[in-house]
């Protein structure tokens, strides 16, 4: 009975220091998840359905596979090397323009960050846009270059930070537009400690190139999602919603955002 009594008890502390170590990793692993220039490995794989699109008010699909692979330079520096390949669905705009399904531009986006894990971590470098769309109404017909910066702190159950790029056309097709547009992406998450957590994560882009009543566009919503792990691969799904206070005539009145993303901590 003692032996019995023995052996539960040390199936129970074996359960409890695994279910510590679980939660330890996943406490970790949502602080990288939410620095944009941590050391993680991932594969984000993101859907975004615009709503009350185009002339005959349809819906716009756009799935972005963003792998992002961190690089180690040496004991002090990582650079974070980070692709955007977007699929798209663009419904009918204009007599002629749209109803095409393809690739769009894809995008890459290299940041220079310091190792430090602690305090305010910052990430600088360029973004370059190639002209890969499979249609001209996906893309933009240009290539294009500019500067990426990204300020990232987490405050225990908090964190926070902003993700701002801007970029120029530098070639492409002569006969289309050029090219000035960007984007601010603020976000603000709590974390609570099952691995849950809900978040703002707004994307407002503008283009310096239209109309000033034609320029932005800026969503206001919220989000939920959690990390688990399903065998022994970790992964974050989450979802967002948000409503467009400002868009351009034709653009989405809102916008649901859903995500999971395969992660590959070291």
């Amino acid at each position: 009975m003692k032996s019995i009594r023995y052996a539960i008890c040390c199936c129970a502390a074996l359960s409890l220091l695994v279910a510590g170590a679980f939660a330890q990793d996943i406490e970790d692993l949502m602080k990288k998840v939410q620095n944009p220039v941590s050391d993680l490995i991932s594969l984000p794989i993101e859907h975004n359905l615009n709503f009350d699109v185009g002339m005959d008010g349809d819906i716009q699909h756009v799935t972005n596979v963003s792998p992002v692979a961190p690089l180690k330079l040496n004991d002090k520096w990582l650079l974070i090397n980070r692709a955007i390949i977007p699929a798209i669905y663009q419904p009918l705009l204009a007599p002629g323009v749209g109803d095409e399904f393809g690739l769009g531009d894809i995008n890459f986006t290299t940041f220079l960050s310091p190792r430090e894990t602690s305090g305010l971590i910052w990430g600088l470098g360029p973004s370059l846009t190639t002209p890969t769309a499979s249609h001209e109404v996906l893309g933009t017909g240009k290539w294009s270059l500019g500067p990426a910066f990204v300020v990232f702190r987490d405050i225990g159950s908090w964190s926070a930070g902003v993700l701002i790029s801007n970029a120029w056309s530098i070639g492409g097709e002569s006969d289309r537009a050029d090219v000035n547009a960007g984007f601010v992406q603020p976000w603000l998450y709590y974390n609570f400690p099952s691995g849950a957590y809900i978040f703002y994560e707004p994307v407002i882009t503008f283009d310096w190139e239209a109309d000033s009543d034609e320029r932005w566009t800026v969503p206001l919503g919220i989000g939920a999602g959690k990390i688990f792990t399903i065998g022994n691969q970790y992964i974050n799904a989450q979802i967002a919603a948000f409503y467009n206070v400002e868009t351009p005539t034709g653009g989405a009145e809102w916008s649901i955002r859903p995500q999971i993303s395969f992660l590959f901590p070291k």
